[in-house]
């Protein structure tokens, strides 16, 4: 297998996604629902057609897990997990804190991790075993020792209304417990903002394989720490993610359990 190609390829695909998104940002009219706070544009549409049309050149053979699509292709050995949009509230917003995610999956393992913000310009990128970068330079989770002198970031479910009191007791734990909490509304930034230091933990619930499978890769390679909320070993295809720099871990774990 091919890692640098495969890295090559999926970083190429990333940026012919940003275009898109770019070329739509602050034309979008009515975005479709396919939930109430659950937003689906042309733009995220375009962006993932470009993504797997990129892709499929190259390994027209490997199949692919995206979030508008769903699966397509039978083969376990090399699958691409795609976010075409991730911070689609935001983009239809114009507030420009929004990812395209593409991590590449073999043998159900994550080896590669890519998220690009068309905005701002960064790439954040991860193989499994060789670290994480931002623009090409290594990067590392924090070193903050206590919640209390942390900056910390979440995301609520689109289904959030439903699981209010249990979301807003974690919230409320956590805010109390440290400098601040930030809500951003992009799983995969959240992580990967975390793996450059700029968070110190991270915590979300009920999100899909594309949300986070790249982020995970980046926040792990950077050094993070990740489990659920019971100290499990994580998944992708979990419904629950704490991510910390491993100081906080067990601080977070206790904040997330306890009652307001």
């Amino acid at each position: 297998m091919d890692i640098e190609r495969i890295k090559t390829v999926g970083i190429g695909a990333a940026y012919n996604g940003g275009r898109v998104l770019r070329s739509f940002m602050g034309k979008i009219k009515a975005p479709d629902h396919k939930g109430a706070i659950d937003l689906v544009t042309e733009a995220d549409l375009g962006s993932e057609k470009v993504i797997i049309e990129s892709i499929h050149k190259a390994f027209p053979d490997h199949a692919i897990l995206a979030e508008e699509s769903g699966m397509s292709g039978e083969n376990p050995e090399s699958r691409w997990i795609i976010d075409p949009l991730d911070g689609t509230t935001n983009y239809t917003h114009q507030l420009g804190l929004f990812g395209v995610s593409i991590a590449f999956e073999s043998a159900g393992k994550i080896i590669i991790g890519i998220v690009l913000n068309p905005v701002s310009g960064e790439l954040f990128t991860a193989v499994q075993g060789q670290g994480a970068r931002l623009n090409g330079r290594p990067i590392h989770v924090s070193e903050t020792l206590l919640v209390s002198d942390s900056l910390l970031v979440t995301g609520f479910a689109y289904n959030f209304k439903e699981i209010f009191r249990d979301v807003m007791l974690r919230f409320a734990n956590c805010q109390r417990a440290s400098q601040g909490v930030r809500r951003l509304g992009s799983a995969s930034l959240d992580l990967c903002f975390l793996a450059c230091g700029r968070f110190d933990g991270y915590w979300e619930q009920n999100l899909k394989p594309w949300d986070t499978a790249a982020g995970y890769l980046i926040a792990r390679e950077a050094g993070a720490y990740i489990t659920d909320f019971t100290n499990r070993a994580y998944s992708i295809y979990g419904s629950e993610i704490l991510a910390t720099n491993g100081s906080i871990h067990e601080e977070m774990r206790r904040l997330l359990k306890e009652e307001a």
